[in-house]
This record gives C-alpha cells, structure tokens and sequence, in this order.
C-alpha cells in the first residue's frame, strides 16, 4: 500500500527507509526533471538530484508543513543545481550566439516536435547561461534580481541572457516547424 504524502514525511523525519524509498518513488521522476534543465548532460542531473535528495532527507526535520511539500523539495533541487552550476562554472563552454547557434546538436525526433521530451531537448541545447537563466525565470519565477544575486550576474546582464534564450529558442523551434514540414511534404 502506498503511503500518504504525511506519512512519507513524518515517516522520512524518523529516518525509516521505506519512507525514503517512498519519496524517492513518488517524486524523483519529477524532480529529475527539474535537475534536467539545469545540468549539462542525464549523468550531471542524476548526481544533482542524489545531492539534492541527501539535502531533502538530512534537512526534512526543517519542513514545517507550510506551503506545498513539493514547491519545497523543488526549492532544493533548484538551489543544488545552482550550486552544482557555480561550482562547474570554469568547466563549462562559454560562446556568444552566433557559436552557440552553430555548435547545438540537437536529439530531437522530427515526428515528435513539441513533445515535452523534445521542448527540454531544445532548453537544453542553449549555452549554459542562457539556459540558467531562462529556467530561474520563465519556469521557476524568480526576478531578475534574485536571478542576478544567486548566479553573481548583473540584472542587465540576467535580461541581456533571457532575451537571447528566447531569440535562440524562437530560432529552434522555427527550424523544426520547418523540418518538420519539410519531412511531411517528401512523405507525401
């Protein structure tokens, strides 16, 4: 039988690992998902998501019921990823557009275009800072300014980025109609 949110709360604040095991199960699909959009490839999400989890366990005694369960674990997993990022930061490829827009590789199935798989395919392709950006504000409502403060850019710079992930995004997204329509026309 499945436990209830509250008992896999009060059950993972005891320590008791069918509890964990429970929360794992429940939402870790979901919360991959999150780390997904932040992290450069499936493997770097994974190892977000177990730090975020370990986070989540270690700090469950701290939730106090309220506000959503999820919005808080989400909360986490958002701060781990961001952390993950800084601390990655000299690793990672910095390009300015025009690279950028010819270095994406993208994995997507034409037959598909605008699947949500695929949509994350196309966030994920965006150079990382554009993409940071994109996600804090248009998916997980931060402003400007607390986007700025969290990943020490300026405000006009968080701007400068959001419009460019939107343009780069606009761009992709007209290239797939296209191929897409392209690929029915030859299957005619």
């Amino acid at each position: 039988m499945a436990l209830s949110e509250i008992e896999i709360i009060e059950g993972c604040k005891k320590a008791d690992k069918r509890a964990q095991q429970a929360l794992f199960e429940k939402y870790s699909k979901r919360l991959l998902g999150i780390c997904m959009r932040y992290c450069q490839s499936k493997d770097e999400a994974e190892d977000v998501l177990q730090d975020g989890l370990v986070k989540i366990f270690f700090n469950i005694n701290q939730y106090k019921g309220d506000g959503s369960f999820e919005g808080w674990m989400k909360r986490i997993i958002v701060n781990t990823a961001l952390n993950n990022y800084k601390s990655n930061l000299k690793r990672y490829y910095h390009s300015d557009l025009e690279d950028a827009a010819s270095e994406i590789v993208s994995e997507v199935n034409l037959n598909d275009i605008f699947e949500v798989k695929d949509l994350l395919n196309i966030i994920q392709s965006l150079p990382t800072g554009y993409r940071m950006v994109f996600n804090m504000y248009a998916i997980e409502g931060y402003n400007h300014k607390e986007i700025g403060e969290l990943l020490n850019i300026s405000e006009g710079t968080s701007k400068s980025q959001l419009s460019r992930a939107r343009q780069l995004l606009q761009q992709k997204v007209a290239e797939l109609q296209g191929e897409k329509v392209a690929i029915c026309e030859i299957n005619k």
